[in-house]
């Protein structure tokens, strides 16, 4: 293994050309200015104080005030790699994105591993939301796919994205975790079950990141080249054997290795040992959707395999870490808006929010023109109207800033227009609650999903979180999977009240824990 941190000599040499001290490293400010000194800042006299003309510190200790750009609201914790995609299969007959439109094409990616509600100081392995965010350098811009270890999400409307996140995130009284507020939220959105199911289940604890398969939760639209289209979903599925942690190895790696999918999957890499994942997709025409005994536009629900296979497209190959953490991982911004020709958005509600949320959420965080950092610039030249604002580096020199104009501004693309499928849309404009039922998906994944083995861990994962929530929003989760499985919220029970030693204290819960 090659080492990571250069040397660098304490003492540098120096020599004398004319009577001038010369150093081929002469360290400068950002302005480029060579330094006077590095060990010892200007003053008034030996003791004096520091004069305001301290341009050399003042440079550098402004810059370290401002180091840290602002947490992420969620997936604040994260890591990242590099690597390429390649197609393995022919999938033009969905979709004309150049991205896929021959075998054996390859396109740059980088990708972020994250917690969703962890803090960036948190610990990898507690139980969070997983993220897997993916950025294509294509050919036609920049394609993020956005994708999560959970087959489901937690809600199915975009107006509870704020509760989410404040319910999952610290207290604001206490500043501490608060299984509580979790449970308190979650259980009164009986639709969160399917997440949830998924959340405590094994699949919750991957053994590393590496044998980690992620979903595109939301549905997409795929156009082929003659502008006829599918519903698409994107499943990331690794090629590495699937293992996962014991709820007690977990438990021990909170405290002796906090940063322990970080590190496999750095090492990993920096030994060759370079993982890999397949894209596959699942399609539905819409035909197939109109008739779907489910809300295909759901993001509580999951597409069943029997029904709609899995369609290979491509692999995933991490091959190289990050230079700079800061600069490739920190400041990479990923959203759902960025989808290129032959890839559109759907009439799936969380998928409409995101599109504003997260470019709303990275021009805050890093800044207007984050787009021209380098690690979320495209490889194809950008021509727009947009201009200025902060650290604005690439404005297009002399080009229009408005259009129409008379001197060659650019204009739409004929292929991006044809490629841009209509879909019918009416109704009339209110507040609809989403499909309300809520436990079918979840008893099959529990009752047909699992086994013996994979039932007891998503008990007893469930239990360790819900234990520290208070009692009565206990019995209303144990209420909630009885919906499930009544032997699924038998077993919750039993294990509550082991734990509480008062036989008595749930006994109102409707759940009866001395049948067979």
């Amino acid at each position: 293994m090659k080492l990571i941190l250069t040397t660098i000599p304490l003492i540098t040499c120096f020599s004398l050309v004319n009577g001038e001290c010369q150093d081929p490293t002469v360290a400068t400010t950002g302005s480029g200015i060579p330094l006077r000194d590095r060990f010892a800042i200007r003053t008034v006299g030996c003791r004096g104080p520091v004069p305001m003309e301290a341009a050399e510190f003042l440079d550098d200790q402004s810059h370290i005030d401002r180091e840290r750009i602002p947490e992420r609201i969620v997936h604040a914790k994260g890591f990242g790699a590099k690597g390429f995609f390649e197609v393995t299969n022919d999938i033009t007959k969905y979709s004309a994105a150049k991205v896929f439109s021959s075998i054996g094409k390859k396109t740059r990616v980088t990708v972020r591993f994250s917690n969703g509600f962890a803090d960036k100081g948190g610990a990898d392995t507690q139980t969070d939301i997983r993220g897997y965010s993916i950025k294509f350098y294509t050919e036609e811009g920049i394609w993020d796919l956005v994708a999560l270890n959970l087959r489901v999400f937690v809600i199915n409307d975009p107006k509870l994205f704020s509760s989410l996140a404040h319910a999952s995130k610290r207290h604001p009284t206490t500043n501490l975790m608060n299984a509580t507020t979790f449970w308190d939220f979650l259980t009164l959105r009986p639709e969160s079950t399917h997440g949830l199911m998924w959340l405590f289940s094994q699949t919750g604890f991957p053994c590393s990141m590496r044998n980690l398969n992620a979903f595109g939760i939301n549905t997409f639209r795929l156009v082929n080249a003659s502008s006829e289209y599918v519903y698409c979903k994107f499943n990331i599925i690794t090629n590495q054997k699937i293992r996962n942690l014991t709820i007690e190895q977990t438990t021990k790696l909170l405290s002796t290795d906090p940063d322990y999918y970080q590190r496999d999957m750095f090492y990993s890499i920096e030994k060759g040992n370079f993982p890999s994942w397949t894209l596959k997709i699942q399609v539905m025409t819409q035909t197939e959707a109109d008739s779907a005994p489910f809300n295909y536009l759901d993001t509580t629900k999951s597409w069943p395999e029997d029904k709609y296979p899995m369609i290979e497209v491509g692999r995933i190959i991490l091959n190289e870490n990050p230079a700079n953490h800061f600069a490739e991982v920190e400041q990479i911004a990923f959203s759902p808006a960025n989808l290129v020709p032959g890839i559109q958005t759907s009439p799936d509600k969380i998928l409409q929010a995101r599109v504003f949320s997260y470019m709303d959420t990275q021009r805050y965080r890093i800044g207007n023109n984050f787009q021209q950092l380098p690690v979320n610039r495209p490889i194809n030249p950008v021509h727009n109207n947009q201009r200025d604002g902060h650290m604005a580096f690439e404005n297009q020199g002399g080009a229009p800033n408005y259009y129409p104009n008379s001197f060659g501004g650019p204009g739409s693309s004929c292929r991006a227009k044809n490629l841009s499928a209509p879909y019918y849309a009416s109704g009339y404009v209110r507040e609809y609650l989403s499909d309300t039922d809520y436990f079918s998906q979840p008893r099959d994944f529990y009752e047909n999903k699992l086994d013996d083995e994979g039932r007891k861990f998503l008990i007893s994962s469930i239990v360790k979180s819900l234990s520290q929530a208070f009692e009565f929003i206990q019995i209303r989760a144990i209420i909630m999977f009885a919906n499930v499985n009544q032997g699924f919220a038998r077993g919750i029970t039993e294990e509550l009240l082991a734990i509480k030693g008062q036989p008595e204290a749930l006994a109102f819960c409707g759940i009866d824990v001395c049948s067979p």
